[in-house]
């Protein structure tokens, strides 16, 4: 995934946090992810597929990938 998309989706993960009122580290907690994890992604720098959707899942997100063959 191109840098700049996980950009765009940390931030979109931080506003929805913000807008449920969760903490970091609440939102770690109920995630089941780590706290480091949960900064890493809304910096855009996630490394991990599934703790990204793990984490939009428990804010409610959902994300829609697009693959596409390289030839």
């Amino acid at each position: 995934m191109p840098i700049s998309e996980l950009a765009a989706i940390g931030q979109v993960i931080r506003q929805r946090r913000e807008t449920l009122g969760l903490t970091q580290e609440y939102l770690a907690d109920v995630s089941g992810v780590g706290l480091r994890t949960i900064r890493e992604i809304e910096r855009g720098n996630g490394k991990s597929l599934i703790l990204l959707m793990k984490v939009a899942d428990t804010l409610g997100l959902s994300l829609h990938l697009k693959i596409k063959e390289i030839s």
